[in-house]
């Protein structure tokens, strides 16, 4: 049975506020595999796989963010198109 999955874009104020650097932080700490990277139109997306209830912690912490930065939304991706999930999880450029 595979693991679930999530891939998310965020929108808001998520780029030069530490925001990659804080989602990398907390999906290691869950223990999830995936990746962050800010895309060029100002979101940031995201891919995570791993247990179901980490992934629930990952989304939580990912709709507020860190403290400098502004979540206004997070858009589902299809899982499908995240690509590969390395490990531990890590920021792309």
């Amino acid at each position: 049975m595979t693991e679930p999955g999530l891939h998310l874009m965020v929108l808001g104020r998520v780029q030069g506020v530490g925001f990659r650097w804080f989602v990398r932080e907390e999906a290691r700490r869950l223990g999830l595999a995936g990746w962050v990277q800010n895309r060029p139109d100002g979101a940031v997306e995201l891919a995570a796989g791993g247990p179901a209830a980490a992934l629930a912690s990952l989304r939580r912490a990912v709709a507020s963010g860190p403290a400098a930065s502004r979540v206004d939304e997070l858009v589902e991706l299809p899982i499908s198109e995240a690509g590969e999930m390395p490990y531990p999880f890590s920021m792309r450029r």
